[in-house]
């Protein structure tokens, strides 16, 4: 019998040699020939941001994953980048740091530190070479650099806005940072201020941003939650005039409808509380309560706002509009349900077809005018505000059908009739054809410390000033106070030194802008930075990264959908456009992992006490154990809970396999082992396991590779008590065996490969075995399948199935099933890889 297993023995002796020999790292021939040459493979994780608490099992959900995906390529001949490094600025380690009293340039290098150590404790293969994190000088140097090349292009400007503010982390936030009222970071009620910001045109790669979607190889959940937020509509822009008191000229009321064909239906105008022309357009008697009105409507979130389940409120302004086509007075109200998120902010009310209209007419006492008919409704006699919507809404139908009351367009279809109606419009200059989006620009300053500062400085007499490039970076100073003071400025603000600087352009007194840079800006373009992180006169190598880039396979959680996945595509454009980049796209494949929950099904939490530490796992059970279970526990994109037994089994699965090898490998007992022919049955299983796993690997499939590894052990255990196979053959299957296993479980393939097999090098430098599809094919038999004896059906299998699962497949034919009929089986007579009769 051979020796038990000893993880924690075999990982002491091999974790030095690793180390020092850089076994690990998969990392890229330095040879820049090499970029001519070989085939590469950039696999990359998320840019996680290290946490205090450090990983959790949960984590190794993402990181395991590549780095089987890493090994398994590097094993197939592939050139492999698989990098790791830090995403340390932002709000997380600022708050995280304020709440320990410690400075985040500490707490963000402990933590740096401990996930560094995590992962190289789970045996995660990345080049650290590469390392860096966003808080690196030599890095934001570059970030800030990329921030006047958008300044330069006309894509980065600052603005005074009402924005959203998060009170306890003391900050504006972008709309994408907002989830259902509040901070997608603490969690807190968000409410609006209005400041002076810094943005970046995201707007004008809106459509790009749509159509390129199409070229990636992306889960369409993902792609429809981008184009969703984008949210592109096309329609037309009406311009409804409104004259100005005493006759001093007019206003002009922009709205924008995707249903130009309803515009005869049109009772009512409705601007968003945040119009500019809210409050202006009040009449002095009306003014007070618009006023109050306005400033109540402010303290609500957008989500609830849009909530069907609310009420729909509104305050009539006193004024009224001329409609462009009849000339009718159109009372202009200001009403919560409308966003300047949308169009500008401004909406012709048409409640006989619009749900959120006639809510609010019915509210209000308006009138409900309808102008479209479904078609045929006159025919059906469904006319007269019984007509009924494809919302259920009675007297608001919300299809298109054929326009009525519509003056010289009645009896047009709402196609037609729109694009008629648009086109008048746009003659008359009254509008015309418009498209618009969800999609706002990208809000990107904070007002707090810890991020890169933003290379500006604001001049008395100059104004808005790019700093020169050769004066980058511009350096976060050290402070020592850095919460934030919650009087709307960055603690940077405090520094004073710091702050007063002299004009790039004329000399003279300046001070520096002192919001940061959100850390988004830092994400957007790292992966670039991981092809030459060590060139310091250029944010990358160009060859370098026309070699690497774009990234392969790109693996992390769905809940980054939107922020970050948006942001790196829109800088990866305006690289493009740029020349500095030769694709438009950075991230080819992309894969998003679920979640791992803690045994209490909830996700794992250091406030619920539920976290599981792979340091805690590894100690009980083994980094290989750990590696294998959390691929084996579930499908890479399903959501799993951690389950104690499970990773025992796993355990047991690799404590079989040490067994089987010391037993069958190794002196007189494997000289004699077995037959001195082939035994084809003992092949074909081997080649079968090879495709299985190579597939799934390749697909990201690691629950059902690890699933075909246990069914050959299995096999294996089984044909070793038949001592069929000849001793070439177990030796053969053994050696594949642990190249199949090696990219899961680093550790015991290492030492059954050097110290059972008798290697010299490491399996971690081998080539992955190959199948051969022809032995494969004749794995396959035909068995004939009778009812009563009558032939019914023929069925393939696999030719070493055995008489149970022979029979069960055969049962399981829908033929059969028919010719059976439900009737009890008296007898099933079996002729092992040939006949099943069934006797009804």
């Amino acid at each position: 019998m051979s020796r038990a297993y000893d993880f924690k023995a075999v990982e002491k002796v091999w974790r030095p040699i690793w180390k020092k020999s850089g076994l690990y790292e998969t990392g890229s021939d330095p040879e820049k020939a090499l970029y001519r040459k070989a085939k590469k493979h950039y696999i990359l994780d998320f840019f996680p941001y290290p946490s205090g608490a450090g990983l959790s099992v949960g984590h190794c959900r993402n990181y395991v994953p590549t780095c089987i995906s890493a090994r398994y390529m590097r094993m197939k001949g592939y050139n492999v980048l698989h990098p790791m490094g830090w995403d340390s600025f932002g709000l997380p380690a600022e708050n995280y740091a304020i709440e320990h009293g410690v400075h985040p340039r500490i707490t963000t290098r402990r933590h740096e530190a401990t996930y560094r150590r995590q992962m190289e404790l789970v045996a995660c293969s990345y080049d650290w070479s590469r390392e860096f994190s966003s808080t690196d000088p030599a890095y934001y140097r570059w970030t800030q650099w990329f921030f006047l090349l958008l300044y330069r292009r006309g894509l980065a400007y600052r603005a005074a806005g009402s924005q959203w503010w998060c009170p306890q982390c003391q900050t504006i936030l972008a709309n994408e940072q907002v989830e259902d009222g509040r901070c997608w970071r603490c969690g807190s009620q968000v409410t609006k201020k209005t400041l002076q910001q810094w943005y970046f045109k995201i707007t004008d790669y809106a459509d790009r941003l749509i159509a390129d979607l199409d070229d990636v190889d992306w889960p369409e959940s993902i792609k429809s939650m981008q184009r969703n937020w984008i949210g592109r509509s096309e329609g037309a822009e009406i311009v409804f005039r409104v004259e100005k008191p005493a006759g001093d000229g007019v206003w002009e009321i922009e709205t924008f409808t995707t249903r130009p064909d309803t515009l005869f239906g049109v009772t009512f105008l409705a601007l968003a509380p945040e119009h500019a022309l809210s409050t202006e357009m009040a009449t002095p008697e009306r003014r007070e309560s618009v006023v109050a009105y306005v400033n109540e409507a402010q303290r609500q979130t957008e989500i609830d706002r849009q909530s069907a389940a609310r009420p729909k409120t509104g305050v009539f302004t006193g004024r009224y509009a001329v409609h462009p086509l009849t000339g009718e007075r159109i009372p202009i109200w200001v009403a919560d349900y409308v966003l300047t998120g949308y169009g500008s902010g401004a909406v012709m009310g048409v409640p006989a077809h619009d749900e959120r209209d006639h809510a609010f007419a019915k509210r209000y006492g308006l009138p409900v005018k309808e102008v479209i008919h479904p078609a045929g409704a006159e025919e059906d006699g469904q006319i007269g505000g019984q007509i009924g919507g494809q919302t259920g809404e009675e007297g608001c139908f919300t299809g298109q059908g054929v326009m009525v009351d519509s003056g010289r367009y009645s009896g047009l279809g709402s196609k037609e009739g729109a694009a008629r109606i648009t086109g008048d419009l746009e003659a008359w200059g009254a509008g015309g054809p418009a498209v618009t989006y969800k999609m706002r620009d990208w809000l990107i300053s904070r007002q707090r410390y810890w991020g890169a500062p933003i290379p500006i400085v604001h001049c008395p007499e100059c104004g808005t000033v790019p700093v020169p490039e050769e004066e980058l970076p511009v350096l976060l100073p050290h402070v020592e106070e850095f919460a934030p003071a919650g009087d709307g400025r960055s603690p940077l603000a405090r520094a004073q030194e710091w702050v007063n600087t002299t004009c790039p352009e004329c000399g003279g007194p300046a001070e520096r802008e002192t919001d940061t840079m959100d850390g988004f800006a830092c994400s957007s373009w790292y992966f670039l930075r991981f092809a030459s992180p060590h060139v310091d006169d250029a944010p990358f190598d160009p060859e370098a990264v026309d070699y690497w880039l774009p990234v392969d396979v790109y693996v992390g959680g769905a809940e980054h959908a939107v922020m970050h996945l948006l942001y790196a595509r829109f800088w990866t454009k305006v690289m493009y456009d740029a020349g500095l980049v030769k694709f438009e796209e950075p991230f080819t494949t992309l894969r998003n992992q679920g979640v791992l929950h803690a045994a209490d099904g909830r996700r794992m939490s250091k406030s619920r006490g539920n976290v599981i530490t792979p340091d805690e796992v590894i100690a009980e059970h083994g980094t290989d154990a750990l590696r294998t279970y959390v691929v084996f526990i579930g499908p890479f994109e399903a959501n799993v809970v951690w389950d104690d037994a499970g990773i025992k089994g796993v355990t047991r699965f690799l404590d079989r396999f040490w067994t089987l090898a010391n037993d069958v490998i190794g002196g007189d007992d494997e000289k004699n082992r077995g037959t001195t022919s082939a035994d084809p049955a003992f092949a074909r299983q081997m080649h079968r396991t090879i495709k299985r796993v190579t597939e799934d690997v390749e697909a990201f499939r690691f629950n059902t590779a690890v699933a075909a590894l246990m069914e050959w052990l299995n096999g294996l255990y089984e044909a070793a008590g038949n001592n069929g196979a000849s001793a070439g053959q177990w030796r053969e299957a053994i050696e594949t065996f642990c190249l199949l296993l090696a990219p899961f479980a680093p550790f015991i393939t290492e030492e059954v490969w050097r110290h059972v097999l008798g290697h010299g090098t490491s399996v971690h430098r081998q080539s992955w075995p190959a199948y051969d599809d022809e032995v494969i094919q004749a794995a396959e038999i035909t068995v004939a399948v009778q009812v009563n004896g009558r032939l019914r059906d023929t069925i393939t299998v696999p030719a070493e199935i055995g008489d149970e699962e022979l029979e069960k497949a055969a049962l399981a034919s829908a033929n059969v099933q028919r010719h059976v009929d439900g009737r009890p089986i008296r007898k099933t007579i079996v002729v092992s890889q040939r006949l099943v009769n069934f006797v009804v």
